[in-house]
């Protein structure tokens, strides 16, 4: 059996929960106060951080990394395309999503107040409002079919508020995308009490 080792806050760690929900397989989620971490943690990840995932003599950590392993694992439903094009092409859109998106959230994660936060706000709505009219055109991130990169947003999506990010009228496409992500049981099912405290 898979042991996640996940954040009950962690943006990341959420992730990966969507994941094995999505899969619907049997696996073990272990809560970790990240301001309180257990001493083993270190011993499985070297950056003494979360999302680890334990499988046997397996230990990895990094989300995507996770993600694309539980993936190619259990391959049904696939949430990374077959075409090794449009695989690719996905993992650029990761990529990106790092770069562009989850630096400012990690800023926003270690304090949610000063000058740093407010730029990290900006870019962070600037960024969503580059992507919102995608949502105008297709259902999810490829097209019409669940995937990695929806999984990969989701955990901020749900957070804005609790960042203290508030979107303009040209994000309303995503905002309703967003809503849709959230309905879906894996979604539900995923969240921590921590995280369903985070909207009101």
């Amino acid at each position: 059996m898979m042991t996640l080792y996940s954040g009950t806050f962690c943006p990341y760690s959420h992730r990966c929960r969507i994941v094995l929900f999505e899969k619907g397989m049997d696996f073990e989620v272990k809560d970790v106060d990240v301001h309180n971490k257990p001493e083993d943690l270190a011993v499985m990840n070297p950056y003494n951080d979360v999302p680890v995932l334990i499988e046997r003599d397996l230990v990895l950590h990094e989300a995507n990394i996770i993600n694309e392993y539980i993936d190619e694992r259990f391959p049904h439903p696939q949430l990374m395309p077959a075409d090794p094009i449009m695989r690719a092409r996905a993992r650029l859109f990761l990529h990106g999503f790092e770069r562009d998106l989850y630096v400012h959230v990690d800023v926003l994660e270690k304090n949610l107040h000063g000058d740093a936060a407010d730029a990290a706000r900006n870019a962070i709505r600037e960024n969503l409002t580059l992507i919102a009219p995608i949502f105008s055109k297709q259902k999810f991130m490829l097209g019409d079919e669940f995937s990695m990169l929806d999984v990969a947003i989701a955990p901020l999506l749900w957070r804005l508020e609790h960042y203290g990010i508030q979107l303009g009228k040209p994000c309303v496409p995503l905002l309703k995308y967003a809503e849709m992500l959230f309905s879906r049981q894996a979604f539900i099912d995923s969240m921590s009490p921590a995280e369903k405290a985070m909207r009101k």
